[in-house]
């Protein structure tokens, strides 16, 4: 995984769908624009979530990975 800097850690490890992307977009609200937010989660829905918010949202999803701990990480830079 590449490494960026991240403006803000946001922990959704145990949280179900809908919870990680509602609280993502929240705390992306509370950034800058060019800010970054890595955002963990345990539910594995929040891949194809995350991926289609971003879409959506056009805010820029730069990574979005599955680690051996069975934790998703995404870090996403806010662009507007």
């Amino acid at each position: 995984m590449a490494e960026y800097k991240q403006d803000r850690v946001l922990d959704c490890t145990g949280l179900l769908c809908p919870m990680p992307v509602v609280k993502t977009n929240k705390a992306l609200k509370e950034l800058q624009v060019g800010q970054v937010l890595e955002m963990i989660a345990t539910d594995p829905g929040s891949m194809p979530d995350m991926e289609a918010w971003a879409r959506q949202t056009q805010h820029e999803l730069l990574v979005a990975h599955q680690q051996e701990d069975g934790k998703f990480h995404f870090v996403i830079k806010k662009t507007h």
